[in-house]
């Protein structure tokens, strides 16, 4: 059995538990569903396989969102209703938004008791502001990490922060955007800056932050134009080749210079090629054999985002990806390593 199928196996054995116990011990995450999200289900994982994240969704029906930043991907969430079988009432504060804090925490408890049973599994430390329990297995000679993300199902038109978003009309059809305009999205426990900041009324550390990672997934395992791309029948692109690339030489950039590059993270590398691909495309302009130009070309781009300090989330354009979190010695500073690799043939993808 390969590394891959021997993690994948631990990772659905410790889930499927996790999973159960909710649904049979607690009185709040009882409709938990698990939401198959992230690199290792896109099928673009990097390295060996170390890292993965699961997203367990609870339903929230009828919701108010508040933006709590200009930028649209934070929101305070409120119910319409709250009929007492709504295992959310135990989360409500006092203006009746739903408390992310407090939700993460008992969600943090209930991950906790269900791995009990695994001796080889300990629960990380909370980091703040982070949306998920983080637990770390031992196995054999390797340790693996897993991400437990908490998050809401929301059941209603995306925010008005979308609207300018999601431009695959060229490239995937409007019929798709449609499709996944009219599913669900999800919110996840995550803020940005100091938890105990306020904004009418709200603190950070109950804040929302939007999630699309499910339509990510879909677009990213159905990417070509003339949907036969990568098929058993059909002509393989190097869309995704090209994006194991990017994530591969960034996770190495960020191994030699770990206190330059620490805030920097993969996301980046798979919103500049949703980007690519919403402007070049054809399948045609991301032929297999030409993997090495369109990886240049994809770096170019990486890079031209850096420079500018400007990558648009591919859902929320308002929302600057390269915003106030980083500063320009930062970036400029990646751009140079970046050059510095593609002007020497990439020695570190041989280390």
């Amino acid at each position: 059995m390969t590394a891959k199928s021997d993690s994948s196996g631990i990772i659905n054995d410790i889930v499927e538990t996790i999973v159960k116990h909710m649904k049979e011990k607690s009185e709040y995450f009882r409709a938990v569903a698990k939401v198959p999200t992230g690199s290792y289900y896109e099928k673009v994982k990097i390295s060996k396989p170390d890292e993965f994240d699961v997203m367990l969704a609870v339903r929230a029906e009828r919701v108010i969102l508040q933006e709590f930043d200009s930028e649209g991907a934070f929101y305070s969430v409120a119910l319409k209703r709250t009929p007492r079988e709504d295992p959310l009432r135990c989360f409500l504060q006092k203006d009746n938004t739903i408390s992310a804090s407090e939700m993460l925490s008992e969600f943090r408890e209930h991950v906790k008791k269900a791995v009990e049973s695994f001796p080889d599994v300990k629960v990380e430390r909370k980091k703040a502001g982070c949306p998920a329990v983080t637990l770390l297995i031992k196995q054999k000679d390797m340790e693996i990490g897993l991400d437990i993300v908490l998050s809401l199902e929301v059941h209603s038109s995306w925010p008005e922060f979308t609207t300018g978003g999601l431009k695959i009309e060229t490239w995937l059809g409007t019929k798709v955007k449609q499709k996944f305009k009219g599913r669900p999205f999800y919110l996840v426990p995550k803020y940005a800056g100091k938890g105990n900041e306020e904004r009418d009324g709200v603190c950070a550390k109950d804040a929302w932050r939007i999630s699309f990672s499910h339509v990510e997934k879909d677009i990213l395992t159905n990417h070509g134009q003339a949907k036969t791309c990568c098929e058993a029948t059909g002509t393989k692109c190097c869309r995704k080749p090209c994006l194991k690339l990017l994530k591969h030489l960034l996770h190495q950039l960020k191994e030699k210079h770990p206190k330059q590059l620490s805030r920097f993270f993969s996301y980046l590398c798979k919103t500049t090629l949703l980007h690519a691909c919403a402007s070049r495309v054809c399948d045609s302009d991301w032929p297999m054999d030409r993997l090495n130009d369109c990886f240049q070309q994809l770096l170019a781009d990486f890079q031209g985002h850096l420079r500018r300090a400007h990558l648009p989330n591919f859902f929320i354009p308002t929302q600057n990806l390269l915003g106030s979190a980083f500063d320009r010695k930062s970036l400029e500073f990646l751009v140079n390593c970046i050059e510095s690799e593609r002007s020497s043939g990439f020695p570190i993808f041989t280390q």
